[in-house]
C-alpha cells in the first residue's frame, strides 16, 4: 500500500504573515508566542497527510473559485492551495479581519 503524502510549502507571503504574528505575540509573552508558533506549524504538517481537511474558502466560492482551502486555527485562517501532490500555504491572517480587504491589499502590493 502506498501512502499519499503531500509536500507542504510556505509561500514567502505566508512566511511573512507567520513572522508578523509571532513577533506581535512575543511583545507580550515569548512563551505564548512559541506555543502559537508550534500550534500553527503542527496544523501545516497535518496537511501532508490530509490536505482536503480544510474547507473551501467561502468568500472565494462566491466567485466560483473553489481551489483554495482554509484551516481555522482560531483566531487565524490559514489559506492554502493543493496542486498535484503539493500544498502551498498562501496566507495566514487574523480571521477577525476582512478577507477581501487583505486580498486586495496583497494584489495591490504585488
Amino acid at each position: 500500500m502506498t501512502s499519499n503524502t503531500f509536500t507542504v510549502y510556505w509561500t514567502q507571503s505566508a512566511q511573512n504573515d507567520l513572522i508578523d504574528i509571532i513577533d506581535y505575540i512575543s511583545l507580550d509573552s515569548y512563551d505564548i508566542a512559541n506555543q502559537k508558533f508550534t500550534l500553527i506549524k503542527n496544523h501545516a504538517v497535518k496537511l501532508e497527510k490530509n490536505p482536503t481537511r480544510g474547507r473551501i474558502v467561502p468568500e472565494l466560492l462566491l466567485y466560483n473559485i473553489d481551489n483554495y482551502r482554509e484551516l481555522i486555527i482560531s483566531p487565524w485562517r490559514m489559506i492554502y492551495k493543493i496542486e498535484a501532490s503539493d500544498v502551498y500555504i498562501i496566507a495566514l491572517f487574523d480571521g477577525r479581519r476582512n478577507f477581501e480587504d487583505i486580498l486586495l491589499r496583497r494584489i495591490i502590493k504585488e
